[in-house]
């Protein structure tokens, strides 16, 4: 496994201060994952799904974090149709990006209207969004809408 320290880790430095982050850092969470809307995002309701300890490579999760991962992305999904009627959701992984590199999921909301331009891989045009991106307040809002979308678990 590799070593994450939180200063070089983003992911790992924002699970370190898990109690204080915003609502929409902490939509929802277990013993092994975490969802987050996504940052300097255009698209409102783009999340994101971390383990809560430091991986860099799918291999690397455990069998218990593998047993669950599916479920998430599955229950993320419906819970974004629910909340923003989505079309279907896009699941992607990559984990390239510096400072990047812990493994983590993106569960993106794909309406029906969204321009064929930014559908499959090209809706990652909706990133880096600047000025464009979904504010902090409509971010948390979204956050408690998805989080009480989520199914109880069992």
């Amino acid at each position: 496994m590799s070593s994450g320290v939180a200063g070089e880790c983003y992911a790992c430095a924002r699970e370190a201060e898990f109690a204080r982050l915003p609502r929409f850092q902490r939509i929802a969470a277990d013993a092994h994952w975490r969802v987050v809307h996504a940052v300097d995002c255009a698209l409102p309701g783009w999340l994101v799904l971390l383990p809560r300890r430091h991986v860099e490579s799918m291999a690397e999760l455990s069998d218990d974090e593998a047993a669950s991962l599916g479920v998430w992305q599955v229950r993320l999904a419906r819970a974004l149709a629910a909340v923003t009627g989505c079309a279907k959701a896009y699941v992607a992984q990559f984990g390239e990006a510096a400072g990047f590199a812990h493994v983590h999921f993106h569960v993106v909301p794909r309406d029906a209207d969204l321009p064929p331009e930014l559908r499959g891989p090209r809706v990652f045009g909706l990133l880096r969004a600047g000025e464009r991106a979904v504010p902090a307040d409509r971010m948390d809002e979204l956050a408690e809408r998805i989080a009480a979308a989520l199914p109880v678990e069992p």
